[in-house]
């Protein structure tokens, strides 16, 4: 969507939302008492939440705002939602080019001791630019934009990498231990114990495929999972393209990868939420047209419905990664 429309959309709800506030307000502490609220914009931030909370979630209502289904890039905040954010007592939200009309719910909170949590600006030096492979479909009127103005583009997709994951984790477990600073050693212990379990999983991806080779004919959302295992990937598109159709160009280099035998490539993969035409395509123009179709799951549209969690979902894509590199 046109990020100045994207704005525009919020600034009308945030009015709106202003005229029935109230209403939202007292309609929440009749139901949930006194509880802490907490927004996520994106699950993997609402599953890190919960893990943190732990056994005092009776003291927490925790909303994602994506719950729908409609990942970061489509999805548009409703009137209850910029209520939602507005009283919250901790707003977690990404910060990449996706959000950014997130700067206008935040400047027109009305809980003045909200605490928030921008995932790009924790992670500091570490935010990686968006990379452009070769082969990859340019995105219609990119050269241009960029004629006037030298602005980088951030990866926003921080939350596929669980070295990402653990610094997180541990901020999320401050922010909580400054909200509620009774239990604040308890969220030290549990973001400890779940940072466990995300570093054995990351120790599990290192072992078994770093220095691999992978073809995505989708978007490629997975900067930060390539990089943490030096993964030489090909894909359709960077991960935040709007374009939905390949290049020919694109179209022939895919395939081109798919019949060079020094690569060996397997399986084509997708990614969750796609149509796999394209995958399916160039599967049926290659030599072999014997690939395998994965997918791999970049956790923009999981829903809480879905009971998994974050730690299964990467779990999986391991699984799919091990098939695709044989091992």
């Amino acid at each position: 969507m046109n990020k100045i429309k994207k704005i525009l959309i919020v600034a009308f709800a945030f009015i709106m939302a202003l005229g029935s506030l109230s209403i939202f307000t007292a309609c929440a502490n009749n139901s949930k008492g006194n509880k802490y609220q907490i927004v996520c914009t994106v699950y993997a931030e609402y599953d890190w939440t919960k893990e943190v909370i732990g056994n005092l979630s009776d003291k927490y209502d925790v909303t994602l705002l994506t719950d729908g289904g409609a990942d970061l890039h489509s999805y548009e905040p409703s009137v209850q939602d910029i209520a939602k954010i507005a009283s919250a007592d901790l707003f977690i939200y990404v910060g990449g080019e996706s959000d950014e009309w997130v700067e206008s719910a935040i400047a027109n909170r009305t809980n003045q001791n909200q605490k928030i949590i921008n995932l790009i600006e924790t992670l500091g030096d570490k935010v990686r630019e968006e990379e452009e492979v070769e082969g990859m479909t340019e995105e219609q009127g990119h050269e241009h934009e960029h004629e006037h103005e030298e602005e980088i583009e951030y990866d926003e997709h921080v939350w596929l990498s669980l070295k990402n994951a653990q610094i997180f984790v541990n901020k999320i477990a401050q922010v909580l231990g400054e909200i509620d600073q009774s239990n604040k050693d308890l969220y030290l212990d549990n973001a400890s114990t779940y940072n466990t379990l995300l570093s054995a999983l990351d120790n599990e991806y290192a072992e078994s495929i770093t220095n691999s080779t992978i073809l995505v004919a989708d978007r490629f959302p997975f900067l930060y999972l390539a990089k943490d295992y030096n993964i030489t990937y090909y894909a359709a598109f960077k991960g935040c393209s709007a374009e939905t159709e390949a290049s020919a160009a694109t179209k022939i280099f895919l395939i081109e990868k798919l019949n060079d035998t020094t690569i060996n490539i397997k399986v084509i993969f997708k990614i969750d939420g796609s149509d796999g035409i394209l995958a399916q395509s160039i599967k049926n123009d290659s030599e072999a047209k014997n690939q395998t179709i994965l997918i791999l799951d970049s956790i923009q549209s999981t829903s809480i419905s879905n009971q998994t969690s974050y730690l299964k979902i990467m779990a999986k894509n391991l699984i799919a990664l091990k098939q695709a590199l044989n091992h």
